[in-house]
């Protein structure tokens, strides 16, 4: 079986001096290599196909058979890693707690511990008669989250 380890740093590798940072690299049982990459600016197709052929070029198919797939991490799928997080500073993401709470704002923040996202929220002041939208901002742990994903509006 081809190792992770060994296909993370060939990414890497290949990766450095660039703008791409990694997002996920995965090898099933079956050999079936899945490299995951994202820019801030977003993911090109031709250098995904570059990377793919660099990859391929550090492994021996004669000595073990292999499947490789490279591409950009889905806009819809949960963030992996802190450059998502720094990535997507000022949009709109979701949040789902381990707690059960799940919650939409914008993502204010992040750090190697903490991020934080901003919540717009209807509250009815003592004596008012009407509601009136408050913000406030929410700092989350990673290890308190299930998922952070951003959310796409079409207006």
């Amino acid at each position: 079986m081809i190792d992770r380890l060994t296909v993370y740093q060939a990414v890497e590798e290949k990766l450095a001096g660039t703008d791409y940072f990694i997002v996920d690299v995965n090898v099933s049982p079956a050999n079936d290599i899945l490299v995951e990459i994202d820019r801030k600016e977003g993911v090109d197709l031709d250098f995904c196909a570059e990377l793919s052929r660099y990859i391929e070029a550090k492994f021996d198919r004669e000595a073990e058979d292999f499947s490789l797939e490279v591409g950009s991490a889905g806009i819809t799928q949960a963030f992996k890693v802190l450059k998502q997080y720094e990535k997507n500073l000022g949009n709109e993401v979701e949040v789902l707690s381990k707690d059960g709470r799940k919650l939409s704002g914008i993502l204010k923040s992040a750090d190697e511990t903490q991020f934080t996202i901003e919540i717009a929220k209807q509250v009815k002041p003592e004596g008012a008669k009407r509601k009136i939208t408050v913000r406030e901002e929410i700092p989350f742990h990673y290890d308190e989250i299930k998922y952070t994903k951003y959310i796409i509006r079409f207006k």
